[in-house]
């Protein structure tokens, strides 16, 4: 989480290129061929070259130096999504694309640890051809980038105020700004972004985002624990539980992606985020009983699952909704970067507090959680989604529609009847 913190400056200087592609390239390559030495490390440890201290240690600076460079390219790579994503479709795009990548978990995961377990040269060995599997997994993900099109951050960040408008935007890669591209051509009139601490909206966003990601990690780490340790679960009915949440995700994944793109990101997050924020309170009913195990446990993780692909999809599409084109990346980076330290503060005293007993441990985390939850969803009244319909018109449109069907109903009965 704390990661996210250079992001800021990772935007920097993504905006000072001239090609989305190049960057990621640099930052991703980087980032993959890194794994190599640890791959040289395991190997190295087997024929006696390192110690196990060296090997922790070198694992350690290898993690946090890619999760630095994470921190770099991440707002440039959600910049670049966001150019090339038609908005009318980014609602079923990135609904898609996350069941892809839950499902691609819910299979690789399993037979990751069953082929570090079983190797016959032992667990470290077996994690080093898994570790070999997934750097060249990665190394061919870079080469699909090839296929994309490319942006010019150069170009991108000319574009009028009136582009965030355009959804027939074809971007072309340009080495510098061209006024025959598709980009510049549309947009005759070049009218400077408000600085970011002047737009409201994204402010507005940023408070909600940062509240939220509190909120969330004062008790989201402590579900599993509270089943290990409070409910005395064994290990295989965590990752069974685990399972079934991911699944649940992965199903409701693109349909609330499709919804998202009907009734637009913030209504859906006002009343999903309202059971997601309730969530904790239902865990204080849960018990080790037969019944709570087999049925009420697994429908609590079906119901998490479900909720929060609608949250995490509707974040995320509600952030490239409301950032302007120019800056884009300047703007991702920021809000990644108070989500990072709003987490994992929220972690760190969700865990100070769990440990003292005045606050009533795990179950009085649950409730001080569901209250900060329900705070954060405050804010989200106020932001403001571009095209879209406030929730008590869609209400009212769905009452409407409703009303509607059910007088044509009895009109085509009372037809028939007379027929008959």
């Amino acid at each position: 989480m704390l990661a996210n913190l250079i992001q800021p400056l990772g935007a920097y200087l993504s905006e000072r290129t001239t090609s989305r592609f190049r960057y990621s390239m640099w930052i991703y390559g980087i980032s993959r061929l890194l794994w190599l030495f640890l791959a040289a490390g395991i190997w190295m440890y087997c024929w006696k070259l390192l110690d196990s201290h060296q090997l922790v240690t070198l694992t350690l600076v290898i993690v946090l130096t890619t999760h630095l460079l994470a921190g770099l390219g991440g707002a440039s790579w959600l910049s670049w999504l966001a150019m090339i994503v038609p908005r009318r479709l980014r609602g079923r795009y990135f609904g898609i694309r996350s069941s892809v990548s839950n499902l691609t978990v819910l299979i690789c995961v399993p037979l990751a640890g069953i082929a570090t377990s079983t190797w016959h040269g032992g667990t470290l060995q077996g994690y080093g051809i898994v570790l070999a599997v997934g750097i060249l997994s990665g190394f061919i993900s870079l080469g699909c980038q090839c296929f994309k099109v490319d942006i010019n951050p150069i170009e991108q960040n000319n574009l009028g105020l009136g582009e965030r408008e355009n959804n027939n935007f074809h971007p072309t890669p340009l080495s510098t700004p061209n006024p025959q591209s598709p980009i510049l051509r549309q947009s005759s009139v070049q009218v400077p972004n408000p600085p970011i601490w002047k737009d409201k909206n994204f402010l507005i966003f940023l408070g909600y985002f940062s509240l939220w990601m509190f909120a969330v990690n004062l008790s989201a780490p402590f579900f599993n624990f509270y089943m290990l340790d409070t409910l005395s679960l064994d290990v295989s009915w965590v990752t069974f539980y685990g399972s079934i949440h991911a699944g649940a995700n992965l199903i409701l994944m693109v349909l609330w992606g499709r919804l998202a793109d009907r009734i637009g990101n913030r209504s859906i997050l006002i009343l999903v985020g309202i059971l997601v924020a309730i969530t904790p309170i239902l865990w204080l009913g849960v018990s080790g009983s037969s019944l709570d195990i087999w049925l009420w446990l697994p429908l609590l993780h079906v119901l998490t699952g479900g909720t929060w692909a609608a949250i995490d999809l509707c974040n995320n599409n509600l952030q490239l909704e409301i950032a302007p084109i120019r800056n884009q990346a300047n703007y991702f980076a920021i809000a990644a970067a108070l989500a990072g330290v709003s987490g994992a503060l929220g972690t760190t005293i969700g865990g100070f507090l769990a440990e003292n007993p005045i606050y009533g441990g795990l179950p009085g985390i649950f409730v001080i959680s569901c209250l900060f939850r329900l705070l954060a969803l405050i804010p989200l009244a106020f932001i403001q989604e571009q095209r879209r319909k406030s929730l008590l018109q869609i209400i009212l449109d769905w009452g409407i529609g409703n009303s509607t069907w059910g007088i044509g109903n009895k009109k085509f009965v009372w037809e028939i009847g007379k027929r008959k």
